[in-house]
């Protein structure tokens, strides 16, 4: 299933897209149910997983935005 949604951090807006499992799998973030995943601030994308690291985030507050998306749907 494909999410997509808005986060806040740090005054800054982050876009993000993920697809998901209904279970945890061998492609998904850390084992979980995310297997694909972009984090967009603007037009530049500051994270991306496609079964594996494509982009990881480029600064603490991707880091932050990705930590928050994890927390939320990846388990």
């Amino acid at each position: 299933m494909w999410k997509e949604g808005t986060l806040k951090v740090n005054g800054k807006t982050y876009r993000y897209w993920i697809k998901q499992y209904d279970t945890g799998s061998v492609y998904g973030i850390d084992g979980g149910r995310i297997s694909k995943l972009m984090i967009k601030c603007g037009n530049k994308i500051v994270c991306n997983y496609e079964r594996g690291w494509d982009i990881e985030p480029t600064d603490a507050e991707a880091e932050e935005a990705l930590n928050m998306i994890l927390e939320a749907e990846n388990h």
